[in-house]
């Protein structure tokens, strides 16, 4: 087994080390724990590394986008577009048609305007989009980390609007094909989990019969949680598949022969304890009363949107070097990062035995919302590796970069096609 040190004396420190096996394990945990038959998609945003992605779809996981960079990623790691989900708000012209012209069929839809615009792309390639109309439900049964519907939101069709407005429905090049319901993220315990599930079914059986719609596709979102750079394990879900296989046979009977596909959405229960964040302590030094560690990483390699606006609370418990001495007391110190910011913070009072200049923590459960969700180009440190292992073999070893290309001046229709960002692996 390849050792962290080693790793750090071959690819530096910063690191990200992902484990394949782990990725494997989680996504037959998931699909154990969900009533089958059942479609899993993979959220990209929570870590959109091709290799992570490749692993997942060699394992019947599909593929959830919602840029031009995650298609992009979805398409380099093997996903056949035409079995891909593009969802998110805000989707603009160039990127629609993008996606069309890739093969992309299937999307979540937001409002009525996102659903003309899709079906303007569409149309203009002689094709038709199958859309599921993501649904802002009200009520909220269920506690999670973060909650992205039931109040107003940017997020999905409120149910007043969606009924008032029905006709809107019929816009030329989409075919409304599903609902899409994803209420919460990361969800604190299994009975809220399932009860926020139930809801989701029995709110698609109701808009299906008052709406008229065809449900070939009922995406039920996820809310799978999974520690987040802090030691702990998966939660393992013993009741959620037994529980929603009766709530899905009283309200949509037919699902047990695909009739809807029910399908199921995850970002860090598949890939968040894949991943671990080794980062070498550069400086220790007393200031007022505390100790504080400065670290080679900091928020532009962990937890940057923590740092931007606490929207994933970011209290990094690493684990440090094991001394062959006696071990020292644990004392409270603050880690922070390199980055000439007091926002630059990963964890304050965490308690440490004796932590020294040059010592290599690691930041375990870091394989969700970790590189691509921080403030990587902020003042201009690279980013670290990013090895891929498979058992005792490093499988692959990357490095994200950001480039900087001029640009021509754009005339008649190139002006709307804009290039996508430098974004490199």
């Amino acid at each position: 087994m390849v050792t962290d040190p080693e790793l750090v004396s071959a690819y530096g420190s910063p690191l990200y080390v992902y484990d394949l096996a782990r990725v494997r394990a989680a996504a037959q945990d998931l699909r154990e724990a969900l009533p089958q038959p059942s479609r899993v998609y993979y959220s990209l945003k929570a870590n959109p590394h091709p290799g992570l992605v490749a692993a997942l779809r060699r394992g019947g996981v599909h593929a959830e986008v919602t840029s031009r960079g995650e298609l992009a990623a979805a398409l380099e790691a093997g996903h056949p577009a035409g079995e891909l989900l593009y969802s998110g708000p805000g989707k603009v012209p160039v990127e629609l048609d993008e996606a069309i012209r890739a093969g992309v069929r299937a999307f979540s839809t937001e409002s009525f305007g996102d659903l003309e615009r899709i079906g303007a792309a569409a149309a203009a390639h002689g094709a038709v989009a199958d859309c599921v109309l993501r649904i802002n439900a009200a009520g909220a049964p269920g506690t999670a980390g973060l909650r992205m519907t039931g109040g107003p939101s940017q997020f999905g069709f409120d149910l007043d609007w969606l009924a008032k407005d029905a006709h809107r429905l019929l816009a030329p090049g989409t075919r409304v094909v599903g609902l899409h319901f994803f209420p919460l993220t990361n969800a604190a315990d299994e009975d809220g989990l399932i009860a926020e599930l139930a809801q989701s079914v029995r709110t698609a059986a109701q808009l299906r019969d008052q709406l008229g719609i065809q449900l070939r596709l009922l995406d039920l979102g996820g809310g799978f949680a999974c520690p987040y750079a802090t030691a702990g394990e998966r939660p393992v879900y013993r009741r959620l598949r037994e529980a929603l296989a009766e709530v899905l046979d009283e309200s949509l009977p037919g699902w047990r022969d695909g009739e809807p596909v029910v399908a199921f959405e995850s970002g860090r229960y598949l890939v968040g304890d894949s991943g671990r964040l080794l980062c070498t302590v550069t400086d220790v030094k007393p200031s007022r009363g505390s100790t504080y560690a400065v670290l080679d990483a900091g928020i532009n390699h962990l937890g940057g949107l923590s740092g931007l606006g606490r929207l994933l609370p970011l209290r990094a418990q690493p684990t440090g070097p094991a001394r062959p001495e006696e071990p020292e007391p644990a004392a409270p110190v603050t880690l922070a990062g390199p980055l000439c910011t007091p926002a630059d913070i990963l964890a304050r009072a965490v308690e440490l035995p004796g932590v020294r200049s040059g010592d290599l923590l690691a930041v375990p459960n870091a394989g969700a919302y970790g590189l691509s969700a921080s403030l990587l180009g902020f003042l201009g440190h690279p980013a670290p590796a990013e090895v891929l292992t498979d058992g005792d073999r490093v499988v692959s070893a990357t490095r994200l970069a950001l480039r900087r290309h001029a640009l021509e001046p754009a005339t008649g229709a190139s002006a709307h096609r804009p290039e996508p960002p430098t974004v490199r692996r």
